[in-house]
């Protein structure tokens, strides 16, 4: 990737050519080139909507300063996370409590980039209500919307993407025509050669019409060309119309014009498909975005499909286009098209299944998290932290269905705290703080699960800097752990009362509350990870007091029981304490090493908030060697970051302090001009690039 690459958009690279849509492409370009703002495309499942927005959409990108960026909308299962979903999208990962929409319309308030908004029918209110707010607030920002419905909002654009031309006869000439080439193409990788004839010419010609040239049917139809013969394959077509009233309800969103072929080559495919395959298919539906054949195999198998056969079952589906096969680097994964999702459900729906498969993807996942949390403080935290990201969109299905009508909240709960390492060290805070919100409202009653669920919220509240509701939730959580005079529970309450003595400007008052538990001691159970969170605040307290040796000599001791650990996420907090103490102690060089190595630990795990707190320390160390510019720019490095976090230096009174006597100090060593310039080139950095200089020797 090149540099800066990611932070110019976040298209992914087309894996197949792009037959056709030559007039559809000229017509968003001109439409993009005029005054339009929002541009939705709209049709039905299946015509190839998402696949001409993406294309569209990287032949616009030179067009944006800022870029282009998607947003998936297809995993998304209620609404009120849709301001979320664009942040993520976004290099922009508010953590505070102010509502997303508002730190959304800020962040894109001065940028020019445009925003693809895939798969919105089913949050069309939502949609059109995000879109408004957030044209109003961003002149420069354009929006591509994909969705069955329009939008329905003032000034937009409407595109209606129609099927791709198809022959008007079976005359062989005609296969030129756009769904003829894609159907060869298509074709040619599932059977080659199978159209090296006139004859063979013609049979495409004659299938491509049947399939009124939808391109999701198309590539239905083509994977199945290595078992049939395409003459086979249209007489399958032709009988399968006899019965086309059975799918009629199973295909949603299938217009007029086209919902014969579309759901005529669903319910072909699906005939085709062994019961086995039918079934799985069906029970797949229930997961959101990607899984791995690990979940398909938990959540799917029992006494009717045996876990033996999920993996074969997987690759047979992914043969025939009904799954699509993802390899990435924490294992393969597999994801369904929503139309195809959709057909799925309303089989398990016929079934009578729904409910039950939709339990059993919430208790996998839930188990999930509580493996994630037990092993979060471990060796296996990177690859935890590449599943638990992988695995977003299903953490959230799950949490929809918990707090869906009917259910009482405790598992909602259960794994909002389960989570809890998630929503802080993953950079989901807000997203945390919005279920964990509605998962206390509806379990009220009091024992461990909502015990762990409070001191989540208080470690979330510490993240968002929110003093206020910290104080809340350590007043609530430390009436639990007194309650249950257990080891572990205290050292989590020290940790929370800690840190917002911390934060209120009282470091001596933190001492005592942390030094009255025994934090350096494994008592095991709920709150391993609240342990080595309550000795980094010690470290933290020794620091804000000017103990520079015992700050250096605890930072020492919780990094060598974190290398024991093989655990990094807390080892890279215990380096970045030692370069302060360092710093505090006037040894620059060693503050320089420990910070570096706290900024490369920060970035492996992607904490933005460890990153930017090692870029202010390495900007304090440059100022204080008379390297004003280079002082600046980090700290315009470490700004840029600190405005995809929210509340900056996380609030903490020694941290504000230190940022702003660096910058007085670079101010009087570069000059106001100078400063202000390095400043503004850190700014425009990419994360990478800014990561580069700050890591580069000097």
């Amino acid at each position: 990737m090149a540099v800066g690459e990611r932070e110019m958009g976040n298209l992914p690279a087309g894996k197949t050519r792009m037959v056709g849509r030559r007039a559809e492409l000229a017509e968003l370009g001109r439409l993009f080139a005029g005054a339009a703002r929002l541009v939705t495309l709209t049709g039905v499942g299946g015509v190839g909507k998402t696949r001409l927005a993406l294309e569209a959409a990287a032949g616009l990108q030179s067009r944006f300063r800022d870029g282009v960026w998607l947003v998936e909308l297809s995993p998304l299962r209620q609404s009120g996370l849709l301001p979320h979903i664009i942040a993520e999208a976004l290099p922009l990962a508010d953590q505070t409590a102010r509502p997303m929409i508002d730190v959304l319309a800020d962040y894109l308030a001065d940028r020019e980039l445009l925003l693809v908004l895939d798969t919105c029918e089913h949050l069309t209110d939502a949609c059109a209500l995000t879109v408004q707010v957030l044209a109003r607030a961003a002149p420069g920002l354009r929006i591509l919307a994909t969705s069955r419905r329009t939008l329905n909002v003032p000034g937009e654009e409407v595109l209606t993407v129609e099927p791709l031309p198809i022959p008007e006869t079976d005359d062989p000439a005609g296969s030129q025509a756009d769904a003829v080439v894609l159907l060869a193409e298509r074709a040619a990788q599932s059977a080659p050669g199978v159209a090296v004839t006139e004859a063979g010419r013609a049979e495409l010609v004659r299938l491509s019409r049947r399939l009124d040239g939808l391109p999701l049917a198309i590539e239905l139809a083509a994977a199945r060309l290595g078992e049939l013969s395409v003459g086979e394959l249209t007489v399958r077509l032709d009988d399968r119309f006899a019965v086309l009233g059975e799918t009629d309800e199973l295909v949603e969103g299938a217009g007029p014009a086209w919902h014969q072929a579309l759901r005529t080559a669903i319910g072909w495919s699906h005939q085709l498909c062994s019961p086995a395959e039918r079934l799985l298919w069906a029970r797949l539906s229930v997961f959101a975005g990607t899984f791995d054949a690990e979940a398909a195999r938990q959540v799917c198998a029992d006494a009717h499909l045996a876990t033996e056969r999920i993996t074969g079952l997987l690759a047979a589906l992914v043969d025939t286009s009904i799954l699509i096969w993802q390899p990435t680097g924490g294992g393969e994964r597999y994801r369904m098209l929503d139309t195809l999702r959709e057909y799925g459900a309303g089989w398990l729906r016929r079934l009578g299944e729904e409910g039950e498969f939709r339990r059993r993807h919430r208790d996998h996942y839930r188990s999930l998290a509580h493996r994630a949390d037990a092993a979060w403080m471990g060796p296996e935290q990177v690859a935890w932290y590449d599943r638990t990201t992988a695995d977003h969109a299903n953490f959230r299905a799950a949490l929809d269905f918990c707090l869906g009508e009917g259910e009482d909240g405790h598992a909602a709960l259960e794994l909002v705290g389960a989570l809890w390492f998630f929503w802080l060290a993953c950079g989901f805070l807000r997203e945390g703080r919005h279920y964990l919100d509605r998962a206390l409202q509806r379990c009220p009653a009091s024992g461990p699960v909502r015990s762990k669920g409070v001191w989540t919220g208080g470690v979330i509240a510490m993240g968002q800097g929110d003093s206020d509701t910290l104080a809340r939730m350590v007043q609530k959580f430390r009436a639990d752990a007194e309650a249950a005079a257990d080891p572990a529970s205290l050292i989590a309450a020290a940790h929370l009362e800690g840190t917002h003595l911390l934060m209120c400007g009282k470091p001596a008052q933190a001492a005592t509350v942390i030094n009255a538990v025994p934090y350096t001691q494994e008592h095991g159970g709920a709150y391993t990870g609240a342990r080595f969170l309550a000795w980094m605040v010690r470290t933290y307290v020794h620091t804000s007091l000017g103990e520079f040796t015992e700050a250096a000599a605890a930072a020492a001791a919780l990094r060598a029981e974190c290398v024991t650990r093989g655990e990094r996420w807390i080892r890279a907090y215990a380096d970045y304490v030692q370069g302060q103490t360092a710093f505090g102690l006037g040894r620059l060089d060693e503050a320089v090493t420990h910070t570096r190595t706290a900024l490369k630990g920060k970035a492996v795990l992607h904490d933005s908030i460890g990153m930017a707190m090692a870029l202010d320390l390495l900007a304090s160390v440059a100022a204080a060697i008379g390297q004003g510019e280079r002082a600046a720019r980090l700290l315009g490095i470490g700004q840029r970051i600190w405005d995809t976090t929210g509340r900056s230096q996380v609030g903490l009174p020694d941290l504000l302090a230190a940022r702003e006597a660096c910058e007085r100090q670079a101010r009087k060593t570069a000059g106001d001009s100078g400063y202000e310039a390095a400043f503004r080139r850190g700014l425009e950095d990419s994360t990478d690039d800014g990561l580069a200089y700050a890591l580069h020797q000097t």
